[in-house]
């Protein structure tokens, strides 16, 4: 495991460049992302702006100035250029832009919220609070978004609706009340020959030089945030009923950072975050992350540097953890100042099932809405069969029409998009398909809006079909049942969701919970059809996705409606409300399972459990951070003055002789980490602090779940707060003995720490592991 975080390193390390460093000359131009001290600014200029065009570069080069969550700016040079910049005395780091991906109507009630009591009516449905979403943009016309009956917008709010292609000043309103588009580093991109690609000029033909969504995925995720009361939604007949967001009232401030088939760039990231804190929001939702796997250090990471600004001013950020999973140490967007929301389903499932001709039902899930096959056997072929791989993926013309026309044609999942493969097929005059899961997916299954009678189906069941197959004169049927209800268990763990331990720090858990992201139903743009594909033509008002781009907006939710009910709380308080009242155990009151292999899951998978809002409205105490606090944790991993700098836009003074420690950041899960190169008995303490934000005349007695073969002491046992006393510490200490200690499959045993009062369960996941640190 050691290994293996240091290999993550180095491979990250020489994506960038730190200040002063040579880099080999490279007539490309890249656009990169320059760190400077602001402080260094000579008084003769009247604005950053003007000592960057003087002293640093042409201005017609300069593509975003950075003056809020960072100070600095990107440009389009030479990496010779940026190299000699790069040493520039004022210069504290250099990075090259990067490019991120998107991680892409009961699930309110599925995390704890009920009409007219709880937090929706504590907090007024989130009222007046401001949620910014980083995404795709928006369809403003849909219902979702409407302001009826919705007070004056919030006379803090500074932003603005900015106008473009089919977006005008009548699109936003008092729900939508601001919108931005950040395009300049995607432009960028597309001109550099051999540069990042994916980017280049704003195609008018599928995209929006505007705040508008060309894509579905911004839309998607603003209404499941914030979306209001919508009657009569469903996606082509699928999950009928009320669609709502999680906090319904809140408003809407939309940062178009994505484009259609392009992804999103740090440098339009960036600017994004600088608009937003300026602008006044009160929670950004960011469902995004690296494309690669690979998480950068915090300081060359502009995400965790802008969210890093943005919570240092008091704004809740919430983040994907990615779709990587069920691959352990796949979580990414790592920061402690991040919210890292990993995903799982709802009760709610869309089934159907293959019937093989010699009566076999085998289960798997669809939203086709098209005219059906139910009931008359076509042929079943596997073109995987003769042992080429893109004839298995069913790949563009790499069909047979020979071979599957007519036919139910068995695909394997992966390399292209799951929807694309039935148009292969339909191609090839094949009349259906069986979407199979590999062994990496598992039974994990999602719900596709396929345009020809389509079912997907679990590793299991694929190699059933498959063996079935290779009989000879198969045949089979799909059978598609709509909507069900009820579904046991649920929650469980989706088989996509980014799992921990975090490559980064392990001391520091990730994800840190997890909320609904599988088949969930929310607003969709006009601009494609369900499928996302240029060849749908369909409409729809409402679309089913899944993936951790739908789990983060339910906490952004959740954020909005806590900061309305507490709005002296801090982003990291907030936090900690949602994370010590997660849920482990699902609805039947077991514990979680994992959707991949039915398994028991661990806090690597669900971090502290599952969103429930019941119980994050009143948490009886809290685990608050300062921006000291984390200032001590970047000194605890070895970050310097001028490194920290970079991030938290000041100095920092290091303590040289009583060096911090990274697991005494006084995070809501706690971490025990032990050098695997020490034997015998070997013990570790750590601190955290609690704030009573219930009842002032509470006693909290402590209730310790010790990992198997783990000595666990908690001093004190008892917590006392009156009105004098609303902070208190509290010691853990893990005893091991590495001669009898077995870890896990995942290099980890768990338990927790928890303190109870009568009325509140504070819980915290706790971690023992064995690695050793970078």
């Amino acid at each position: 495991m050691a290994l293996l975080l240091c290999s993550l390193f180095v491979v990250v390390f020489f994506f960038f460049f730190v200040a002063g460093e040579a880099v080999v000359s490279d007539p490309t131009v890249k656009t990169y992302i320059f760190r400077v001290d602001a402080q260094s600014k000579p008084s003769i200029f009247p604005t950053h702006y003007h000592w960057y065009t003087s002293e640093f570069t042409e201005s017609a080069t300069i593509l975003h100035v950075y003056d809020t969550v960072f100070r600095g700016f990107s440009a389009s040079l030479t990496s010779s250029q940026a190299s000699v910049l790069g040493k520039n005395p004022s210069v504290l780091a250099v990075f090259e832009d990067r490019r991120r991906e998107l991680h892409t109507t009961r699930s309110p009630q599925f995390v704890g919220l009920r009409n007219q009591r709880g937090l929706w009516s504590e907090s007024d449905y989130g009222s007046d609070v401001i949620i910014g979403v980083f995404d795709t943009g928006i369809w403003p016309e849909r219902r979702s978004f409407s302001d009826l009956n919705l007070g004056p917008v919030p006379k803090r709010w500074k932003g603005v609706c900015q106008t473009g292609g089919r977006f005008t000043s009548r699109n936003c309103n008092r729900k939508i009340v601001g919108a931005r588009f950040f395009s300049k580093g995607h432009e960028a991109a597309g001109g550099m020959g051999g540069g990042i690609g994916f980017g280049g000029a704003i195609n008018d033909t599928v995209e929006f030089r505007s705040p508008r969504d060309a894509d579905g995925h911004g839309t998607h995720t603003a209404s499941t945030a914030a979306g209001r009361y919508v009657f009569k939604a469903s996606m082509a007949g699928y999950a009928a009923g009320i669609a709502k967001g999680v906090a319904p009232k809140a408003r809407l401030a939309v940062y178009k950072v994505c484009w259609k088939g392009s992804g999103c760039f740090d440098s339009d990231i960036l600017a994004a975050f600088d608009a937003a804190v300026n602008d006044g929001v009160d929670v950004i939702s960011i469902s995004i992350g690296g494309g690669d796997g690979i998480s950068s250090p915090y300081y060359l990471d502009p995400i965790a540097i802008g969210a890093y600004g943005a919570v240092s001013r008091g704004v809740f950020v919430s983040s994907s953890a990615g779709n990587d999973g069920p691959n352990g140490m796949s979580v990414t967007n790592l920061a402690p100042w991040l919210t890292t929301v990993g995903a799982g389903t709802i009760d709610r499932n869309f089934p159907a099932e293959v019937i093989l001709g010699d009566g076999r039902k085998l289960a798997g899930v669809s939203l086709y809405s098209g005219p059906a096959i139910s009931g008359k056997k076509y042929p079943l072929v596997y073109p995987g069969k003769s042992g080429i791989l893109s004839a298995s993926l069913c790949m563009d013309n790499a069909l047979d029409p020979n071979l599957v026309k007519g036919k139910i044609v068995i695909c394997d999942r992966g390399s292209s998009p799951r929807v694309a493969k039935g148009l292969v097929v339909k191609k090839a005059g094949g009349v259906g398909m069986i979407l199979s899961n590999g062994v990496s997916n598992g039974e994990g299954l999602v719900g596709d809006a396929h345009l020809i009678p389509a079912c997907s189906v679990g590793s299991d069941e694929g190699d059933v079909i498959k063996a079935y197959a290779a009989t000879g004169r198969a045949t089979a049927t799909i059978n598609f049942k709509g909507t069900v209800l009820g579904i046991k268990p649920a929650p469980v763990v989706a088989s996509f969701s980014g799992r921990g331990p975090n490559g980064m720090n392990p001391e520091i858990l990730k994800p840190d919970l997890i909320a609904p992201g599988v088949n969930i139903l929310a607003a969709w743009t006009d601009a494609v059809g369900p499928t996302g594909l240029d060849s749908d033509g369909r409409k729809t008002e409402f679309n089913i996705l899944s993936g951790t781009s739908m789990s983060c907006p339910h906490v952004s939710g959740a954020a909005a409606l806590l900061k309305s009910a507490h709005p002296d709380w801090s982003p990291a308080a907030i936090k900690s409300a949602i994370m010590t009242t997660a849920s482990t155990v699902n609805k039947q009151l077991q514990p979680m399972t994992d959707e991949s292999t039915g398994n028991a899951t661990t806090p690597y998978d669900f971090g502290a459990g599952h969103l429930n809002l019941d119980l994050a409205m009143d948490p009886g105490l809290v685990y608050d951070l300062t921006n000291e606090d984390y200032v001590s944790f970047l000194c605890s991993i070895g970050y310097g003055p001028k490194t920290i700098q970079v991030i938290t836009r000041s100095p920092a003074a290091c303590p040289m002789r009583r060096k911090p420690v990274p697991e005494n950041l006084n995070y809501p899960s706690i971490a025990a980490m032990f050098s695997t190169g020490k034997k015998g008995v070997l013990s570790k303490t750590m601190v955290r602090r609690v704030r009573n934000v219930g009842d002032v005349n509470s006693v909290y007695t402590v209730k310790v779940e010790a990992p198997k073969d783990v000595t666990v002491v908690v001093r004190p046992g008892k917590l006392v707060f009156s009105d004098k006393v609303r902070e208190l510490s509290y010691y853990v200490t893990v005893k091991i003995d590495r001669s009898n200690l077995v870890m896990g499959i995942s290099g980890a045993i768990f338990g927790s720490v928890s303190w109870v009062d009568g009325k509140h369960v504070v819980r915290s996941p706790l971690v023992v592991t064995q690695l050793d640190a970078l």
